[in-house]
């Protein structure tokens, strides 16, 4: 798997940590548990964005933009990772923020993520819940364009094929951990959103002729859609890398920790942060990482790993939105 043939930019701190968590692992009884902490990318307190925004920012140097232009909800990880990239690469920066999540406390616009998205200087605009945010953001992009500006459009979440490439670099870093540790996994798990984090490690692990099994945790789709959009995603990545695609059956999806909805922490999601921090130091974010972590603590008191398992689970970080979900964290942890 080539990849030094794609624009790219540095941004990220790679490889990141592979740590055990063995006061969760002998907490749960079940497999040993182990975190690929992706958290430390480097980028605005990291996070997964990172990975895939070398291979977009990269891409718009190549194309000579000057201003960076994305969408993602109030609280977006992605947002503040491209507003920061954007600093680094001396460009401007430009977002929609949608507002997906309901009935939030009126500090929620203001702090986590806004306001380290604010200290970036971007500049942004809000949407309310619903529309096509893509297509709402690429239209802004136009019209920045037709004024004189030189704008390259990221979807959300950095879900394209391109984006994707950072994903796939991950996987040939996890099997390269495997190769010079001797340290192996039987299962992957992460949360999945916006498909592209999955669907570029579930490309690369292909290319590269890797069996291990990604499971993603839906934060916000039922499970055939959520599979439906990997896949899709997947395929097209594979083209963009020249290998021959994979079946539907290769992505795996459960959604049975989605709770109310998108951005909204389930009483699974606050006890997965409760007992990350408490028992590892460990702090996960409300929106993605939680809901992951809830999944893959749900999967094992269902006895679906094996007691002898090694499961690596994918630390996409975002703990700077923390601080817009006080109410509930204060509720529901102390």
């Amino acid at each position: 798997m080539d990849l030094d043939r794609f624009p790219r930019t540095a941004l990220c701190h790679q490889p990141t940590p592979i740590e055990p968590l063995p006061r969760l692992s002998e907490l749960l009884g079940g497999p040993s548990i182990f975190i690929k902490r992706d958290d430390c990318t480097g980028l605005a307190m990291g996070g997964n964005k990172t990975r895939k925004l070398e291979f977009l920012v990269g891409e718009a140097m190549q194309q000579n933009a000057d201003m960076l232009v994305t969408q993602g909800a109030v609280q977006s990880n992605h947002v503040r990772q491209t507003a920061a990239a954007a600093c680094k690469v001396g460009m401007k920066c430009h977002v929609l923020l949608e507002r997906r999540v309901p009935d939030v406390a009126a500090s929620y616009e203001a702090t986590g993520n806004v306001l380290l998205d604010d200290l970036f200087g971007a500049t942004h605009e809000f949407r309310p819940g619903g529309l096509d945010m893509n297509a709402e953001a690429q239209a802004v992009a136009d019209g920045l364009r037709n004024e004189g500006h030189r704008p390259y459009f990221i979807p959300g979440g950095g879900s394209n094929p391109t984006g994707a490439l950072g994903y796939a670099a991950c996987a040939q870093e996890i099997a390269d951990h495997a190769r010079a540790t001797g340290e192996t996994f039987d299962w992957l798990v992460m949360a999945t959103g916006s498909t592209g984090t999955q669907a570029g490690l579930v490309a690369g692990l292909h290319a590269i002729g890797h069996s291990l099994p990604v499971m993603g945790v839906s934060v916000r789709q039922p499970r055939e859609r959520q599979m439906n959009a990997v896949h899709a995603l997947t395929q097209a990545t594979l083209e963009k890398l020249g290998a021959e695609g994979v079946p539907l059956s290769k992505i795996l999806v459960d959604d049975g920790y989605v709770g109310e909805g998108y951005g909204i922490p389930a009483e699974s999601t606050l006890e997965a942060i409760r007992l990350l921090a408490r028992q590892e130091g460990i702090l996960l974010d409300p929106v993605y990482s939680a809901k992951g972590m809830a999944g893959l603590i749900g999967m094992i008191r269902q006895g679906f790993f094996k007691p002898t398992d090694s499961v690596l689970f994918l630390h996409t970080g975002g703990a700077s939105a923390l601080f817009a979900y006080e109410d509930q964290l204060r509720g529901a942890l102390i």
